[in-house]
């Protein structure tokens, strides 16, 4: 079935492809129209239906009538007939760490070499020595991309998810927070973005002495080879396969280096184009004039001086975001603190009367206003006069929380399978599998429904089906659950939901294990769509609710 995520990887093959046989212009065309498609909030097919596909930015004539080929056959021929003038090493090539299209072309042309063993014997034989562009550490890193090639498991590959990346970025950074000497560490790049998958980590710290830093960096217990190391500049290869380029910078371009290596690569030549038409040059040592530099030590700084507000690293994809801040209409995006409900949380079967208040005082701590559990399991008894002795103590001990009881129903494959404490005040739906039929209610002792959760594309990856749930849970006021993994909405769909009307459920983070990442990887989505604090689900009032409880969202 075609998807934009194929169809979006498909263009970014043919600019690739493009490339390798020498092409000047057409590859970034494509490149572009891939980076459009990849983060469309709306399936091809449906755009195409209107014969919209030219308003998709970057698709033009010759590339509309590739993608309707693509929607109708599932191929699209010029594609298939690039792949056949251009070696099938040559394409593993490009699959190498840090080796782009045109490394792999000029390997091809300039040595005859079409694949990854053929490099392997002209850098053994010293073919490589001499030629301009590769010098001992240029060399050093192509045959280390050899070699985590050849490491790495069947299959392995890719950008990885960025659940995977967030704990591994949050560590290094930190360590290089304690490095005597460094002022500021940041990672930036896709991962600051908040994008869902991200390539090689970019980090950036500030510090008189780079080599202390490079040696404390390399030394880690995470990396496990240094791929090159320079002036100013670091790359290391994690254990877990993943890149990482380090840079030391001064402090007075630290905030021009963080926004240019944040990017996105659009959203950076649209500020170039700006800068240009004011006499200015943008670049990651700051903003200038002539060699006189205007601005660079912070962000703010670099966007002030191209007459321009903050623009918040999310919204950077080069969507518009640019052009409304022209306008001074940056939106206000949803922060840590507005999420002052948290309307699905879980406790184990086993948790005991200690871990359910550990878990309360958390929200506490969080300054929540409302916590709605779910006890897990289907043997209820035990657990649930554990739960409420820990509600009971929360609700004595005041400070401003409230906690309801849940019931959660799987539905999609019968019989529905529920589970929560009795007393519940509203339900989470949490579809199974296909859309909702038409006519059939769900069932649930007639609560009101506070959150559709499992909607993501592990669940059935058809936007058909998550308009239809995202448009049932709207009617509802239910909110629609955001975060990493299969089973919750990613940024694009976050915001198909948004624009369609539908409210965002977000974790706080409060809960056990993992869930302070997954709230912030959630947080992250959200702001990618767009989402202000107006934008997130509140508890709806079930029978043994505060009535009094306001319902004005923030």
């Amino acid at each position: 079935m075609p998807s934009n995520a194929e169809a979006a990887e498909i263009f970014r093959s043919i600019a690739d492809l493009l490339d390798v046989l020498g092409e000047k212009f057409k590859p970034e065309a494509y490149r572009r129209a891939a980076r459009s498609i990849e983060t469309l909030t709306e399936d091809l097919a449906r755009v195409a239906a209107r014969r919209e596909l030219r308003t998709i930015p970057g698709v033009g004539e010759a590339i509309e009538e590739k993608l309707g080929e693509y929607l109708a056959t599932g191929r699209v021929a010029y594609y298939e007939r690039l792949k056949r003038e251009v070696p099938p090493g040559i394409v593993e090539l490009l699959r190498l760490p840090g080796l782009g299209p045109k490394t792999a072309r000029r390997f091809w042309v300039e040595l005859g070499v079409e694949g990854p063993a053929e490099l392997e014997e002209a850098i053994a034989a010293g073919r490589l020595e001499g030629r301009v562009g590769f010098g001992p550490k240029k060399i050093a890193q192509v045959r280390a991309a050899l070699g985590t090639a050849r490491a790495a498991p069947a299959g392995s590959g890719g950008r990885p998810p960025i659940e995977e990346v967030y704990p591994i970025a949050e560590r290094l950074v930190a360590a290089l927070r304690a490095v005597p000497g460094v002022e500021r560490a940041e990672a930036a790049g896709s991962f600051r973005r908040g994008r869902e998958t991200v390539g090689d980590l970019d980090i950036l710290a500030t510090s008189e002495a780079p080599e202390r830093v490079f040696d404390t960096f390399s030394a880690l217990p995470d990396v496990r080879e240094v791929r090159l190391r320079g002036t100013t500049k670091e790359t290391v290869v994690l254990r877990h396969g993943l890149q990482v380029d380090l840079r030391v910078v001064e402090p007075a371009a630290f905030g021009a280096a963080l926004q240019y290596f944040t990017g996105s690569k659009d959203h950076n030549v649209h500020l170039r184009s700006i800068a240009r038409d004011r006499g200015l040059k943008v670049n990651e040592y700051g903003v200038f004039r002539g060699d006189e530099r205007l601005a660079g030590r912070t962000e703010e700084e670099v966007y002030g001086a191209l007459g321009l507000p903050y623009i918040p690293p999310e919204l950077r994809e080069d969507r518009g975001e640019i052009e409304a801040a022209a306008k001074g209409v940056v939106p206000r995006l949803v922060e840590a603190e507005d999420v002052r409900e948290d309307l699905h949380v879980h406790l184990p079967p086993s948790a005991t009367v200690a871990e359910a208040e550990a878990l309360l005082d958390r929200a506490r701590g969080r300054r929540l206003r409302f916590l709605g559990i779910v006890v897990a399991g289907t043997d209820l008894a035990g657990n649930a006069i554990q739960l409420s002795l820990a509600v009971e103590r929360a609700l004595r001990s005041g400070g401003g929380l409230r906690v309801g009881r849940v019931l959660e129903e799987v539905y999609g494959e019968a019989p529905d399978i529920h589970q929560g404490s009795p007393g519940a005040e509203y339900r989470i739906v949490r579809p199974r599998a296909g859309p909702l039929p038409p006519g059939r209610e769900i069932s649930g002792g007639g609560l009101p429904i506070g959150v559709v959760a499992h909607l993501g594309p592990g669940r059935d990856g058809s936007p058909e089906r998550l308009a239809g749930w995202v448009a049932w849970a709207r009617a509802q006021g239910a909110g629609v659950e955001v975060g990493p993994g299969p089973e919750r909405l990613d940024s694009t769909a976050a915001r198909l939901a948004r624009e369609a009307g539908a409210r965002l459920a977000l974790p706080s983070g409060c809960g056990a294990g993992t869930d302070a990442t997954t709230a912030a990887i959630a947080l992250g989505f959200a702001r990618r769509a767009g989402a202000g604090s107006a934008d997130l689900a509140t508890a709806p009032l079930g029978p043994s609710a505060d009535r009094a409880r306001s319902t004005a969202r923030r």
